[in-house]
């Protein structure tokens, strides 16, 4: 227990540097991602970090396909060939998604009823997936404006 609490107060110094870092980077971005109820500190670094510059996406669409937030398909010249390729993109930011919808839908009424209404048209994976899609997209949107979360327009369709 005693290696358990030094690692625990090691891991809490750690934390907080990085933390300190992201608010001297781009302190803006930092307190955007953590408007989001269900986003906090861990997974507000993550986002930041794994995104980088925001800019260096041009589309929305772009962003998605890098966060995995869609799937691949191998297509040409309209024929698929199969799936090869779903693990192109950044791991660590579809973790991130998901967990921060996971986290969002906790205690939220609003969100709970339209993944409610995401089911009856599919299975709660998929329903869970095309949520953590949605939070994406809204989240390229804030940091490409800068503006904070809005849970009204969020929910909106």
């Amino acid at each position: 227990m005693d290696i358990l609490d030094h690692y625990a107060k090691q891991l809490s110094k750690l934390e907080w540097y990085i933390e300190q870092q992201a608010k001297q980077h781009n302190p803006v971005h930092y307190q955007l991602l953590k408007t989001i109820s269900g986003v906090g500190r861990i997974l507000a670094l993550t986002i930041i970090y794994e995104i980088g510059d925001i800019t260096r996406f041009s589309s929305v669409q772009k962003f998605a396909s890098y966060a995995r937030l869609v799937k691949c398909k191998a297509e040409s010249a309209g024929k698929t060939y199969g799936t090869s390729g779903n693990k192109i993109g950044n791991a660590h930011l579809k973790w991130a998604f998901s967990e921060a919808i996971v986290l969002h839908l906790r205690g939220n009424k609003e969100a709970q009823n339209y993944l409610q209404k995401l089911q009856r048209r599919m299975s709660k994976a998929k329903a869970l997936s095309a949520f953590a899609h949605k939070l994406g997209r809204c989240v390229f949107y804030m940091l490409k404006n800068e503006t904070v979360f809005d849970e009204r327009k969020f929910l909106k369709r």
